[in-house]
């Protein structure tokens, strides 16, 4: 079911948005060779109790962190962990969410380590890319496959590999509602879209190939290419105005 948000809502989820944006400033400043994917978790947890909110991931369907921090090949659900020490050339996705008095903000960014190659330069490029297109394209009355045909022309336009299997989502009181929001489909077909609407848009794309498999610890999701991955996410509002990217960073919550 369609959860529809009231302006009061949307405040609230404003206000998560925010806090869920900044988590990524405070791993950002913090990301650089030596650092564990563990002490990157432990601080954007600290940030989120210091204002009064909590990780929404923090065992959600039992993930035993607050942050999915995913390096090089693993494109999605990596665990923190003290044993893994970024190096120079890395990259690293950071899926983050906060709830904020009941409603939660869901955001991702995939950033570099130091200097990295012009192969990963690219593949951040693109996947940012197709996020805000099919952020522009997300307006009341567009559809569902408006947001993944877009998003699929562009990274399929550049040779690369789309997770099919997993996908964005509607976000609100609970992390995931409805609708699935696919990374690929067929423009003008899919749920029509209608102000009130709070989605979370995320392209999750693998430099070669679509399949993937699940590691060992029933989480970490690796291309079976084994090769780069990276991973943009906003959530976004359908309003009235045009769309509203709540994930936005703001000093004023730092």
């Amino acid at each position: 079911m369609i959860k529809l948000k009231t302006s009061a809502e949307l405040e609230k989820m404003r206000i998560a948005g925010k806090l869920t944006a900044n988590c990524l400033k405070v791993a950002e400043n913090i990301i650089r060779p030596g650092i564990s994917t563990y002490a990157i978790d432990r601080e954007i947890k600290n940030y989120l109790l210091g204002k009064g909110a909590t990780p929404s991931f923090l065992r959600l369907y039992g993930f035993p962190n607050s942050a999915c921090i995913s390096v090089n090949e693993e494109v999605l659900h990596g665990i923190p962990s003290k044993s893994k020490i970024l190096k120079e050339g890395d990259i690293v996705s950071v899926d983050v969410g906060a709830c904020y008095e009941g409603y939660n903000g869901d955001s991702t960014k995939t950033f570099p380590v130091g200097k990295i190659s012009d192969e990963a330069k690219k593949l951040l490029k693109v996947t940012e890319e197709a996020l805000y297109a099919a952020v522009d394209v997300a307006v009341v009355g567009a559809r569902l496959g408006d947001i993944g045909s877009c998003i699929e022309k562009i990274v399929r336009g550049n040779g690369y590999g789309l997770l099919l299997n997993f996908c964005g989502h509607g976000i609100g009181r609970d992390m995931h509602e409805d609708p699935e929001v696919p990374n690929y489909g067929q423009a003008g077909k899919g749920l029509r879209l209608q102000a009130g609407m709070t989605i979370a848009i995320e392209p999750m794309v693998n430099v070669k190939g679509d399949d993937v498999y699940i590691l060992k610890d029933k989480w970490t999701v690796v291309p079976k290419s084994h090769s780069l991955s990276a991973h943009f996410e906003h959530t976004v509002a359908i309003t009235d105005n045009g769309p509203e990217i709540l994930t936005l960073p703001d000093e004023d919550y730092l």
